[in-house]
């Protein structure tokens, strides 16, 4: 037909024929690993390939990483973050993940008896050059002060509480642990009936109280009935403790006890 071009059938052939061994013949461009995203140069630098081949890693595998060390992977991870770790922790698949995996566990167990190794050989060089004497002169050292109990033999703490309040029973806990110590507790109890005797003395018992100490005076229980707020101004938190030193009234912390 007129203005119709006809190619050589034999031209035509040869072109088909050669157009995928080209490709396939030249490892440069070898991108089926990545997506079409990742594709943009599989040039290395001279430093890349250097570093691509301390870490084992082909061109392609490298490439990979150096996408998506310039995606969130490079953003939120710490520069020491090596090439094997952020390609397995974005594996695409099962048997990549484990492939990365295991050649980082094998990285670190060979690491692991390196250390080992010269920590051996450190203590060995230790014991040569000093022997037997003690690294630090333990006589040079400052020596700790044993902490200043806010409390004396002769003080008595008057401990305001409720019931149904952990913290309440954890800071008596701790004061009748160390009642040889004081002179008294004197505890104030909120939250009951005004002249309650039995719900004051039930309390008391599930707290642990001794009624030896009760009968002894060493332990005291009290209605509260706005005795804190006679000698407290202001409203505050229960527990509340007071050490009554001679005359003096002084706010204790649980804290401090």
């Amino acid at each position: 037909m007129r203005g119709r071009s006809v190619w050589p059938r034999n031209t035509l052939l040869l072109g088909l024929c050669l157009a995928p061994v080209t490709a396939m013949t030249d490892p440069a461009h070898d991108e089926s690993t990545l997506t079409p995203s990742e594709r943009v140069s599989t040039d290395l630098t001279a430093v890349e390939r250097a570093r691509a081949e301390h870490w084992a890693l082909t061109p392609q595998e490298w490439q990979r990483y150096r996408f998506l060390m310039q995606g969130i992977r490079g953003s939120i991870s710490p520069t020491t973050l090596s090439p094997i770790e952020a390609l397995g922790i974005h594996a695409r698949d099962t048997a990549e993940r484990n492939h990365f995996a295991e050649r980082w566990a094998a990285l670190m167990l060979e690491d692991a008896e390196r250390i080992l190794a010269f920590q051996q050989a450190y203590d060995a060089a230790i014991t040569r050059l000093v022997g037997e004497q003690p690294l630090i002169d333990r006589s040079l050292l400052p020596v700790k002060q044993p902490s200043q109990s806010p409390l004396a033999s002769t003080d008595r703490v008057l401990l305001f509480v409720r019931p149904e309040c952990a913290a309440c029973e954890a800071v008596l806990a701790r004061l009748l642990a160390r009642l040889d110590t004081i002179a008294g507790l004197d505890i104030y109890l909120s939250g009951l009936a005004p002249g309650d005797k039995q719900a004051i003395r039930e309390w008391a018992v599930a707290q642990g109280v001794d009624p030896e100490w009760v009968r002894q005076r060493r332990v005291t229980l009290n209605f509260e009935s706005g005795v804190l707020a006679s000698m407290v101004p202001g409203e505050v938190n229960l527990p509340y403790l007071l050490r009554r030193r001679g005359e003096t009234l002084t706010p204790l912390t649980g804290a401090a006890l």
